[in-house]
Order: structure tokens, then sequence, then C-alpha cells
């Protein structure tokens, strides 16, 4: 919940600032706020659209702050935190020829996704989460690194980073009901030696996604990845994030994205974006992985021409996976979803990846998958024929749920329960055969 201290801090932001807080802007084209930064912070250069307040020095694998960042001052303070790591955990993953290396052990590793768990504000479900997935075995957890809003919302709710449209900029949430929810999700990981993936934006409305820049500084969704201002935002955001837990063994990989599309876009666009920010995001972190966080449309590689095989959604998913600072491909499926009434069609989709990942030299995560309301029939086949695939690293199905204690986590109809009937056929049975 948020402090009383953070809303009046929030509510003095235009009348007090004269310096720009932590992560704020500080400069920019046509940027009219404050220039010069809190002590111990500098403002550093992004793009001629964007530049925004670092911390001098940035050793910190997590941190806390008693107020919201803003891109004015807000009288914040910031404390280093280190989380105890289990034994064995103190290694970073690794790409190990057409597997995955966790803590010195390669071979294929199962794994779920929880987009929700950062925006939970009671620490005992997040360990109770982490607990059960220790316990099943499932080593790896994709969950949200971002979550956009253009306004505050209510108390208690938790978000990420404010884009104002009134005032035409970005606010990076650093308080208790901000990243510090992420700062505890990413230390209990490593408290039970589960594996994070995070993705930094969202193609989809939910959680404010890219339509929440838009919204700000304006465009279209194929000019959110070319215009320099809202790359300069977003960059600005990962480098938040990134510096918070480059020294975590918590961290799998990096995410561009969540399904980033670009309908009706040459292929280009998309992939010159990939190529730009995953050499940022190694210029910040050399020790973690990146990858795309894509669909996997856009292959020829056993095509049968089907919607998802095509370059409809501006993506060519081989090309994405030879730029040299994405270290795997990701693929998801949902057959419904995409207009294929044959769930066996699954099978072919995952072989032709595994293909084109072998070709790169590099593994294939199965990233997202799941059958409506249906978890232990076509999707387990899926998981087999994963498993027994040349050039596939692991698989994470959609999703993990568990009853919390404000009640069910969502429910979207993939949703599999810890403990439920379909628990062990859907995912106890895999993680034995693993």
């Amino acid at each position: 919940m948020r402090s009383l201290s953070a809303l009046v801090a929030l509510g003095m932001i235009h009348s007090v600032s004269a310096q720009a807080g932590s992560w704020g802007q500080c400069g920019g084209s046509s940027y009219t706020g404050p220039t010069t930064c809190q002590s111990g912070w500098s403002c550093v250069y992004l793009n001629e659209w964007f530049s925004h307040c670092e911390p001098v020095t940035t050793t910190l694998t997590t941190s806390s702050s008693t107020t919201t960042s803003a891109v004015t001052t807000t009288k914040s303070t910031s404390t280093t935190t280190t989380a105890p790591t289990s034994p064995g955990s103190t290694a970073f993953p690794k790409v190990d020829g057409l597997k995955f290396n966790i803590n010195g052990e390669t071979k294929y590793f199962a794994g779920t996704n929880a987009y929700w768990l950062p925006f939970l504000t009671n620490n005992a479900d997040v360990d109770s989460v982490f607990k059960h997935l220790q316990q099943t075995g499932l080593k790896v957890l994709r969950t949200w690194g971002f979550n956009d809003v253009n306004t505050i919302p209510g108390s208690g709710t938790v978000y990420f980073q404010l884009h104002d449209k009134s005032s035409g900029t970005s606010t990076i949430n650093t308080g208790a009901d901000g990243l510090q929810r992420l700062d505890y999700v990413v230390s209990t990981a490593e408290k039970y030696g589960i594996k994070l993936i995070i993705p930094f934006v969202n193609n989809w409305n939910d959680y404010g996604g890219m339509n929440a820049y838009i919204n700000v500084y304006g465009g279209s969704k194929a000019e959110w990845y070319t215009s320099a201002k809202i790359q300069g935002v977003y960059q600005a955001y990962i480098k938040a994030v990134v510096s918070r837990y480059k020294d975590s063994p918590a961290i799998f990989a990096w995410e561009l994205a969540n399904e980033a599309r670009c309908q009706g876009c040459d292929t280009d666009v998309i992939y010159n974006w990939v190529k730009k920010t995953a050499a940022y995001i190694k210029s910040l972190d050399s020790n973690h992985m990146v990858t795309t966080g894509e669909e996997g449309m856009g292959l020829t590689t056993g095509s049968d021409n089907s919607y998802p095989y095509t370059t409809y959604e501006g993506n060519d998913f081989a090309k994405h996976i030879s730029i040299p600072e994405i270290d795997f491909g990701t693929f998801h499926l949902y057959v419904s979803d995409w207009g294929i009434s044959n769930n066996s069609w699954g099978n072919d989709w995952i072989k032709s990846h595994a293909a084109a990942c072998k070709a790169a030299g590099k593994p294939c995560l199965f990233e997202e998958y799941g059958i409506k309301d249906n978890h232990c029939s076509d999707s387990v086949t899926w998981q087999a024929t994963s498993l027994a695939t040349t050039g596939m690293g692991g698989d994470m199905f959609w999703q993990y749920g568990e009853q919390l204690s404000s009640g069910a986590s969502p429910n979207d109809h993939y949703t599999i329960y810890y403990g439920s009937s379909d628990w062990q056929c859907g995912v106890a049975n895999h993680v034995g055969a693993i």
C-alpha cells in the first residue's frame, strides 16, 4: 500500500521541484523540467529526446525507496539490500550448446508463467508460489517486469511506470507499490533457486503496454519501434530495472517485450529494434542472457503458409535469432487463438522452430503454450514433442495458478492450479519425465 509520505510527495512535485529525482528525466528536446539531479545522481544523455538521472555508482542488486521516483524531486532515499541465496545458485544461467545451464547443470528445463506475481502485496503469497515451484521442480518463471499506467491508480494498487499525458513525462515508481514489489520477487527467487525471465513492455494493452507510451508521446504502434522519444523513455526504464538486478543470479534472461507485433510492417522494423535494444541491454549487463519474447511468427522452415508462419505481424523468427546479442529463441503456441482447428498442428510448429534454432546454433525455449480448459490432452503431447526434439532447451506452460490469501490467482482458462486434478497430468508428469 502506498505510504502517506509518498502521496504527499507526489502532490508537491510541481511546487517544490528544483531537481529531477531518481531515474527522472533531466533533459531532451522540448523538455522544460529540472535539468539537475538530486545528490548522488547525475544527468546522463540517452538521445536528443531524453536524458535522465542515474546513480553515480550502480552496484546494488536490489533497492528500496520511501517514495515514488519522478521526473522531478520526490525526496527519496535508496538502500542496498542483498537477499540470501540458496547453495549452488550464485552462478548466472547461460546457454550451453542447444541447452541451458543452470547452476552448472546442462539439460532441458521446465518452467511456467505467472505474470501477476509482482503485483501481489502479500509477501506470504509470493513465498508460497516460489516454495511450490521449488517443490515441483519447475526451474524457470516468467513474470511481468512492466506495469505502465497513464494515471496514478488508487492506493494499494501496484504500478511501475507512469506516463503522464498532462506533463508529457514519465515517472518510474520505485516506491513500496512500485518496483519494490519486483524487488521482493527477485529476492525470493534467489532464496528458492528459481530463475526469472523479465520482459520490459507489453505489446498488448494489459498493464499499459506500448499504447501507454503512445497515449503520451503520440505516434502509431508501428512508430513505437522507431520513435526516438519513445525509445528513450523505454531504454531509461530498461536501465532502471537492469541496474537493480544485474548482479542477481535469479535472473535467467532479460526480455525485450511480450509478443512484439507490428501488423503489416516490413520485418526490418522489429528486427532493427531487436538488434538495437538487445545490444543496449548487453552494454548494461553482460552477465545475463537476452531474448525477444516473440511468438515465433514469420518462419519459412516447415511452413504450411498458415497465418502463424507468415510475416503478417512483422516478425521474422530466424532473422531475430541470428542477432548475436540474442542468446536464444522464444516461441508461443495458441491454436484456437490463431484460428488453427487441429491441435496436433502444434507438434510441427515446435519442430519447425527447433530446426531454425539448431541451424542458428542456439536453443529454443517453448515459452508459452496451453489449450483452454483442457490441460491433459494435446498440450501434454506438445510437451513430449518439445522434450524429444533437438534444438529445444525447455518449455514453460501458460500459466501457473495458486490459491492465494486474496483468493484464486487469475484464471484465463489456460491456468493450471497447483494441487488440482490437472496438475499431475499437466505438470508433475512432465517434470518427472525430464
